[in-house]
C-alpha cells in the first residue's frame, strides 16, 4: 500500500474567503485548520454520507495528485520547489464556476474549457514529478486499469495518475458519487448555496501543498502561495 505521509499539490481557495468558506462549510471540514465544521442549516438528509468521501480530501480541485516522496526528496525540498515555482510569472486561468455533475459527482467546474487552465495543470504535472515515488503495484490497482482508456493507463503508468494532460478536468468535489436520481435533488441545492458566493468569475491563482499523515487522516494545507501574474 502507499508510502506515508502522501502529499499533494492542489488549487485551493484563499483562507477564510467567500469560496473558501463555502466549500468548507459544505464538506464539513477545514483544511487550513484541520478541523470538522457544522453544516449549515437546511441541507439535505445524509448530507454527511453525501460527503463523506471529498471530506477526507478537503475542498480543493487537483493539480498533482496524492504521492509519497520519491527517495531522496524532502517536505522541505517540495515545499521550496513549490515556493519557486508560485513566484515564476505565468498567465492566470480565469474561469466561471458552476455548480455541475462530473463522472458522477457533484462539483464546482469551470463552464467552458480553459486552455491556460490546462496549462497550469500540465506544468504541475511535469516540474513536480520528480517528487513522486513510484506506484506501488497496489496502488496501480487501486486505479481500476482496466476500466481506463489505453491514453489513461499510459498517463497512469507515466504520471502516477490517469487524469492528467488531455484527460485533466478541473473540479472542486462537493459529494461522493451519486445515482443519477439523486442528483436532481442534490445540483439544485448546491447551486442556490453557491449563487449566494456571487462568484462570477474565479482566477485560479493560488497553490497549496496538502498532506496526509496516514491512511486513516484527512489532507490538510500546510502550505499556500499566491502565483504571480505575468
Amino acid at each position: 500500500m502507499a508510502n506515508y505521509p502522501r502529499y499533494a499539490l492542489y488549487y485551493a481557495p484563499a483562507p477564510d474567503s467567500a469560496l473558501d468558506r463555502f466549500g468548507a462549510k459544505m464538506l464539513g471540514y477545514d483544511v487550513y485548520r484541520g478541523g470538522d465544521l457544522p453544516f449549515p442549516e437546511g441541507v439535505l438528509p445524509g448530507w454527511r454520507e453525501i460527503t463523506q468521501d471529498p471530506r477526507k480530501y478537503g475542498f480543493h480541485a487537483t493539480l498533482k495528485a496524492p504521492m509519497a516522496l520519491a527517495e531522496g526528496k524532502t517536505e522541505a525540498d517540495l515545499i521550496g520547489a513549490c515556493e519557486a515555482f508560485a513566484a515564476t510569472p505565468r498567465p492566470i486561468p480565469v474561469i466561471e464556476p458552476i455548480i455541475d455533475s462530473i463522472s458522477g459527482f457533484i462539483a464546482m467546474i469551470p463552464a467552458r474549457p480553459s486552455a491556460e487552465l490546462q496549462q497550469l495543470a500540465a506544468d504541475v504535472t511535469r516540474d513536480f514529478d520528480s517528487f513522486r515515488a513510484a506506484l506501488t503495484p497496489q496502488d496501480r490497482a487501486r486505479r481500476n486499469p482496466e476500466r481506463l482508456t489505453p491514453r489513461q493507463v499510459d498517463y497512469l503508468d507515466r504520471w502516477g495518475y490517469p487524469y492528467v494532460m488531455e484527460e485533466f478536468r478541473f473540479h472542486m468535489t462537493l459529494t461522493g458519487r451519486l445515482q443519477a436520481e439523486r442528483h436532481e435533488v442534490v445540483v439544485p441545492m448546491l447551486r442556490e448555496r453557491f449563487a449566494s458566493v456571487r462568484l462570477a468569475t474565479l482566477a485560479i491563482d493560488r497553490l497549496a501543498v496538502f498532506r496526509q499523515d496516514d491512511a486513516a487522516s484527512r489532507f490538510r494545507v500546510i502550505a499556500h502561495w499566491p502565483l504571480r501574474a505575468l
